[in-house]
């Protein structure tokens, strides 16, 4: 787990496994003024979740541990029903019927891998409002 945090100010949890696509998450957000908290898994991201508040949360439907980003979304929306709104998924995987399915069920916005900064930031900017 990173953080880098501005006091008052409540950082995004990044859910990825994958350190190349952790390290594009970072630089595009943080360089937009969006702090982050790093998780590379979902069991990570549970645990984070249960210590702390996020502004949102941007989680790889395809995590390791057996905890996906369907069940962080699942965990938040009995857990933290404020945030349940507050949750974009990405994935790789929009054609396979198990992921459209947990996609259609979550009503999450989804960012489909490979994608471009301003295609992230555009959704990010939608779902948790401008940087401050």
């Amino acid at each position: 787990m990173s953080a880098t945090v501005k006091p008052g100010v409540q950082p995004i949890l990044v859910v990825e496994d994958e350190p190349s696509v952790m390290a594009f998450l970072r630089a595009a957000l943080e360089r937009s003024g969006y702090p982050i908290v790093a998780a590379a898994s979902g069991v990570e991201a549970l645990k984070l979740l249960e210590q702390r508040e996020f502004r949102g949360v941007i989680t790889d439907m395809r995590t390791p541990g057996g905890v996906s980003g369907a069940d962080v979304h699942a965990w938040i929306v009995t857990n933290r029903p404020h945030l349940a709104g507050r949750v974009i998924l990405v994935t790789g995987d929009t054609v396979n019927e198990e992921t459209v399915a947990l996609l259609n069920k979550t009503n999450a916005p989804c960012v489909e891998k490979p994608f471009r900064v301003q295609q992230l930031l555009q959704v990010v900017e939608q779902i948790f409002g401008k940087a401050l």
